[in-house]
């Protein structure tokens, strides 16, 4: 599995609806996308309290050549020509709960460092069962728990049914072919309510 997200800041005099038309057209494509654990549509918007304007998307895949065939497809290439080449972060995933919300209309991001000297095997169980207890809660869809590696970073990402307060992160559009009552199985891993598509073709942007 894989963890990744971009984000575009936008100018403030943005034309923010179009974004949220973007969203409605090509939202609903991805709700069936073979290879895809979940993708949440983000936007951030001054006129609703945020810093700045901003889209985003964050992605849960399956294997990493699904998400390096998505970069290197149509899709993406249409994200650069609408919004130019972002800068995408990705994550191994540290931890990955499933909650019992049915949808998610706000995301939640937190970011810590895991110190030199710790015991990994440790901050990553302490990790698990946070997300553990944060997926207990009824509004929670699904935390995601994302390791960098190269910088020691832990980014938490929380997919809530809540609406995003003043200023806060908006889930446009929650595609989420995978969740499901079936468990998520892959080598080493097991996550309770997802299940992995049979094919992979993510050609969509």
């Amino acid at each position: 599995m894989l963890l990744a997200r971009y984000r575009h800041r936008l100018p403030a005099d943005h034309d923010m609806e179009a974004v949220r038309a973007r969203i409605r057209a090509r939202g609903p494509t991805w709700d069936a996308a073979p290879g895809l654990a979940c993708k949440a549509f983000v936007i951030e918007e001054r006129a609703r309290g945020a810093a700045e304007n901003a889209y985003s998307s964050l992605y849960l895949w399956f294997d990493a050549t699904a998400a390096a065939d998505f970069l290197a497809g149509p899709g993406f290439e249409a994200v650069i020509r609408a919004f130019g080449r972002p800068r995408t972060e990705t994550w191994l995933p540290w931890a990955v709960r499933v909650g019992t919300a049915t949808g998610a209309a706000s995301l939640g991001i937190e970011e810590g460092r895991v110190p030199l000297g710790a015991d990994l095997a440790a901050a990553r169980a302490e990790e698990a069962g946070r997300a553990e207890r944060l997926a207990a809660e009824p509004d929670v869809a699904a935390v995601l728990v994302g390791l960098d590696p190269a910088a020691w970073r832990v980014t938490r990402f929380v997919l809530r049914a809540t609406p995003a307060d003043a200023g806060g992160a908006e889930i446009a559009h929650l595609a989420a072919p995978a969740l499901s009552a079936r468990a998520l199985t892959v080598p080493g891993l097991t996550v309770p309510g997802l299940a992995v598509p049979r094919d992979s073709d993510p050609s969509r942007s």
